[in-house]
């Protein structure tokens, strides 16, 4: 698991493959096969770690929170921070490799011809569970806002698409590389309160 998510990384979804993991690890294709399908199945299972990673955390860090604006000021933060670089020579996966997963690859997960029948497959509940968490914080701060579910898909969609947009197209965002999380989580706090806020 481990040693894929680095070589995606490394190269690219495009340009990985089972037999370029199969050589890193020294193991046959076939045995990679006997737990995947294929690319794709493993690229939604190592987002599916992410997701539900993120949501422990979400869970952790606002347990004791009851003001819902710190409770949603914290998310955006847990969202938007990159996690810092550890030791990976640990058999764990590195939270620091899944967020650049994320940034990098994590649109193509369901961004498939084959989005209806994955998703009936259950293979995005992950994702979906962390947007439902999300949505019933938000609902908490104003129980009359119309689109949580909404706003809570967006929050973590622009949360890494912003990232990347200030790492490779500028031009595309209003944050730089020397203010970037501040301002990304400045952004998305202006985005969201302001809207669930407004009568």
């Amino acid at each position: 698991m481990k040693n894929g998510l680095i070589l995606i990384n490394k190269l690219g979804f495009e340009e990985f493959t089972f037999k370029k993991l199969s050589i890193e690890i020294s193991t046959t294709e076939a045995s990679i096969y006997r737990y995947f399908e294929n690319k794709h199945k493993f690229l939604i299972y190592l987002i599916n770690w992410y997701w539900s990673y993120i949501e422990y955390k979400v869970v952790f860090y606002i347990n004791n929170i009851t003001n819902t604006e710190i409770k949603l000021k914290t998310i955006i933060k847990l969202l938007v921070e990159e996690p810092p670089v550890k030791n990976i020579e640990s058999d764990f996966i590195s939270e620091n490799e899944a967020y650049k997963l994320i940034m990098w690859e994590g649109s193509k997960a369901y961004l498939t011809r084959n989005v209806s029948k994955d998703n009936k497959d259950r293979l995005f509940k992950p994702y979906k569970d962390l947007c439902e968490r999300i949505s019933l914080i938000i609902k908490e701060h104003n129980p009359k806002y119309k689109f949580a579910h909404s706003m809570a898909s967006t929050l973590i969609e622009m949360a890494h698409s912003q990232k990347f947009f200030m790492q490779n197209l500028p031009a595309l965002t209003d944050c730089t590389k020397d203010n970037g999380d501040k301002k990304i989580i400045i952004f998305l706090e202006s985005l969201l309160f302001s809207s669930i806020n407004s009568k």
